[in-house]
């Protein structure tokens, strides 16, 4: 098929799917809650294009930045500011329009609205003031680092977020110990300025076997999705400049038992051999080399053989 009859197939699929949108309900005098691209403006749903497109008007977290995502996709709905310094004002001014049967959209710099954002206040005072909130679902920065870690499953698939880290060091040390000790993966925003102190604190406060995920840059061009043991993080961020760039968000893995199940004499008396020799590290990557025996698990218990060594 050539490209121009695969355009024109494009075409008319968009055209059905915008008319069978476009024939949705859109009551009015609601609060409809979008959630916005986090980084590639494709990732904006149809349903939100059709909501932003059709609302009375949009309260931005930051209206240029929003208004970069409506121009670049075709929405002339007017823009008014609704961010955490006028929250309360703005949940007023918001109220009043729905009391008149407007349609209004409530959107974030990126991603979901009330989530780690601006916006709860203005959702609750909508609530009680007996209007409708219908939530526009889409982009997440959590949902996407979770799907690419995989460190949930459909057994296991519990997740604790966290929000933003502390920015002072001894409260984000305690702010970590409260979070880390939880039985579940934990979610967690970090700016890269504050990103190599806040690894140093999460080895501090969990230890160098606990794994940590990083995840940059989601849905744009560099993105960027790293695990490691918390004990290597920081060389890992030093190795490139590139790995301590753009926004982050960090998944500590639930802490595990080390145990030596599973783990024959022979592959521990090699380990045993090894770290006479070499770092614990390099022990572990090489009997893990020639057991078979993940490289992780070997880790854990090289390290833990090492410190009853030097315990006794």
């Amino acid at each position: 098929m050539s490209e121009m009859n695969e355009f024109s197939d494009s075409q008319a699929t968009w055209k059905r799917l915008t008319e069978r949108v476009s024939a949705q309900s859109w009551p009015p005098a609601t609060l409809y809650v979008v959630a916005t691209p986090i980084g590639n403006l494709g990732d904006l749903s149809l349903r939100a294009w059709q909501t932003l497109s059709r609302c009375d008007v949009i309260a931005a977290e930051d209206t240029r930045a929003s208004r970069a995502l409506m121009d670049a996709w075709g929405v002339r709905t007017p823009l008014i500011a609704a961010h955490r310094h006028n929250e309360a004002a703005a949940a007023q001014a918001i109220v009043a329009r729905l009391a008149q049967g407007e349609r209004v959209a409530l959107v974030s710099d990126a991603g979901a609205p009330a989530v780690s954002d601006p916006g709860g206040r203005i959702v609750r005072a909508v609530r009680q003031a007996g209007y409708a909130v219908i939530a526009i679902p889409g982009a997440s920065a959590v949902i996407a680092a979770l799907m690419a870690s995989g460190v949930t499953t459909d057994e296991n698939p519990a997740f604790i977020f966290a929000g933003f880290m502390p920015p002072k060091a001894a409260a984000r040390r305690k702010w970590l110990q409260q979070w880390c000790a939880l039985p579940a993966p934990v979610v967690m925003f970090e700016s890269p300025h504050r990103l190599a102190a806040a690894v140093r604190d999460l080895l501090q406060v969990c230890g160098p076997t606990r794994q940590l995920t990083l995840a940059r840059e989601l849905t744009k061009r560099f993105e960027q999705v790293h695990t490691v043991a918390l004990g290597d993080a920081s060389a890992w961020l030093e190795a490139d400049a590139h790995h301590a760039q753009g926004e982050f968000v960090l998944i500590v893995h639930q802490e595990e038992k080390v145990q030596a199940e599973g783990v024959s004499a022979d592959t521990l008396a090699l380990l045993d051999a090894l770290l006479g020799h070499l770092s614990v590290r390099d022990a572990a990557r090489v009997t893990a080399q020639v057991s078979g025996v993940a490289r992780d698990t070997l880790y854990a218990l090289a390290l833990a053989r090492q410190e009853s060594a030097q315990g006794h």
